[in-house]
């Protein structure tokens, strides 16, 4: 069965087509830095690799893209997109409606537009994909895979917000959660590489999902216990252009004494922020980069990132009652050996003792980058939600 997963980010597309049940990938690849005049895009099979820089002014432009070099005569291969069986979508925002896989009709399609509001930067980008691949793929199933659905598992203590209880009873405001799929999907890898090289049956591990979107999640028994992201995709930590974690009471100043509306609040807080509003770069790559050169505030909102990823690695930690291992994931926890630095610098307490030249090795395989001394494991685990999804939207369709 050909699955063609469909991961359409804030600011990026991630795609591949999986031969069923065999997670055989056929092709895979993708466009980052979508909206920007300097977008990059790649195409990758066994035998073709395809990269260019162009722009690509939003998502529908982007997976058009994808659909023509799928099915181009040169280095295509399909030739119909009869072929395909299924399209596995990764939606973020589930809300209370959906805590499973589903199949994707008109109604479910209708409540994904209604929790835009939620995640206003991701599930219109998922309803897109979903909208434009129903054209493109028209004879295959449309599976929806939730982002939300990893964290059903947080307590109530932890996902209940300290407001009057029928908010929860009957508006279903809670701690939701998000890269649920990544978080899932690298959580096991560890367990099952912590296991095979005898540390036991580890079951205290903090997930840190670093991308343009961030996000740390507690996982205890393989079950996720607690998450830096709440009722919508923006608290937490700081992100590409969301701010993260604000007093509320900055909102209210804002508005009655700044003259702001609630639109231009939400926008800002949601568009405007985070590393862009701190340095006027979204990419951590130009920021780095400036930083290196002498950008003051490029240094500073690097620090930042990273303190406000060690103050919950200290939560977590005790929320556990203990830490087993550490994961670094996603576009900047995978590839920014400077920003695992800047984390794991002067974390004794907690056991992390990185070793600089094993954090400089480049891999796609999980890697540990922990001096042999160290009490905690530091692994850097590639995520792949897309696999993740294919396996989802696969025993759905079995059943």
């Amino acid at each position: 069965m050909k699955i063609i997963i469909i991961n359409s980010g804030s600011s990026s597309i991630k795609y591949q087509l999986i031969d069923m049940p065999a997670n055989e990938v056929i092709c895979s690849g993708m466009i980052d830095r979508i909206g920007l005049e300097s977008s990059n895009f790649s195409y990758v099979t066994d035998t073709v690799k395809v990269e260019e820089t162009l722009p690509i002014a939003n998502h529908k432009i982007g997976l058009k893209k994808i659909s023509q070099l799928l099915m181009d005569e040169k280095v295509g291969v399909i030739k119909s997109t009869s072929e395909i069986e299924a399209v596995g979508h990764r939606v973020v925002h589930g809300g209370s409606n959906f805590s499973n896989t589903v199949t994707i009709t008109t109604e479910v399609k209708e409540k994904i537009r209604q929790l835009s509001d939620l995640a206003p930067l991701h599930n219109p980008a998922n309803l897109e994909g979903i909208i434009v691949a129903e054209e493109i793929f028209s004879d295959a199933k449309q599976v929806a895979v939730f982002d939300t659905a990893f964290h059903q598992t947080i307590p109530v203590v932890a996902h209940k917000y300290a407001v009057p209880n029928y908010l929860l009873t009957e508006n279903k405001i809670r701690v939701y959660g998000f890269h649920g799929t990544s978080h899932k999907y690298v959580s096991e890898k560890a367990i099952g590489y912590l296991n095979e090289n005898n540390s036991g049956k580890s079951s205290k591990i903090i997930t840190v999902h670093l991308g343009n979107g961030c996000s740390m999640t507690a996982i205890k028994d393989g079950k996720s216990i607690d998450t830096t992201l709440g009722f919508a995709p923006m608290n937490g930590l700081i992100m590409g252009t969301r701010s993260g974690d604000v007093d509320p009471s900055i909102i209210f100043h804002m508005v009655n004494s700044l003259g702001y509306s609630l639109d231009a609040v939400n926008n800002l807080l949601q568009k405007q922020s985070g590393m862009l509003g701190l340095t006027g770069f979204s990419d951590l790559r130009d920021i780095e980069s400036n930083a290196a050169k002498g950008n003051l505030d490029c240094q500073l909102a690097l620090d930042m990132n990273a303190y406000r990823i060690k103050k919950f690695i200290g939560s977590y930690a005790a929320v556990l009652n203990g830490l087993d291992a550490i994961i670094f994931t996603a576009g900047i926890g995978e590839n920014s050996s400077h920003m695992r630095k800047l984390v794991c610098t002067d974390m004794d307490y907690y056991g992390l003792q990185l070793d600089d030249a094993k954090n400089e090795i480049r891999s796609k395989e999980i890697r540990e980058i922990n001096t042999s001394g160290s009490k905690t494991k530091i692994l850097v685990i590639p995520t792949n939600e897309e696999i993740e999804i294919a396996n989802q939207v696969y025993d759905l369709l079995l059943n």
